[in-house]
């Protein structure tokens, strides 16, 4: 059982910046694939970033260039910093994992391939 735990959302405005956290506890996999999915209220549930401890990043076409996904390993710990924030990129953040990854699989942004999610972060960016 793995537990995931974000943190860092909050209110800017246009053009701002924030710095999620996803803080891992529990089971660990190696090795392992850890993702960013948003959600806007009335809208399906979206894929942001990825990344794996075997050098793979993900980043869906909507956020690259802005979204950048790094990790702290010895706080088990990923981050997602988001950059020249707008308006549709408000929604909940989560994080999520999986126990399935194994070497030479792509770690997708979809939402099925994974099992374990955070509660979510809320990111409100303001015109």
């Amino acid at each position: 059982e793995v537990q995931l735990a974000e943190s860092g959302g909050g209110s800017v405005q246009a053009g701002g910046s924030l710095r999620l956290s996803c803080t891992a506890s529990g089971d660990t996999y190696s090795p392992s694939c850890m993702a960013w999915f948003r959600q806007a209220p009335g809208k399906e549930r979206e894929g942001v970033a990825s990344s794996d401890t075997e050098g793979g990043t993900t980043y869906a076409d909507i956020v690259k260039g802005r979204f950048a996904i790094s990790e702290d390993n010895a706080k088990n710990t990923r981050y997602l910093q988001l950059n020249s924030l707008h308006p549709d990129d408000t929604a909940t953040y989560y994080c999520a994992t999986t126990r399935f990854f194994r070497h030479g699989k792509r770690c997708r942004l979809t939402a099925t391939d994974f099992d374990y999610w955070g509660q979510g972060t809320q990111v409100t960016v303001s015109s």
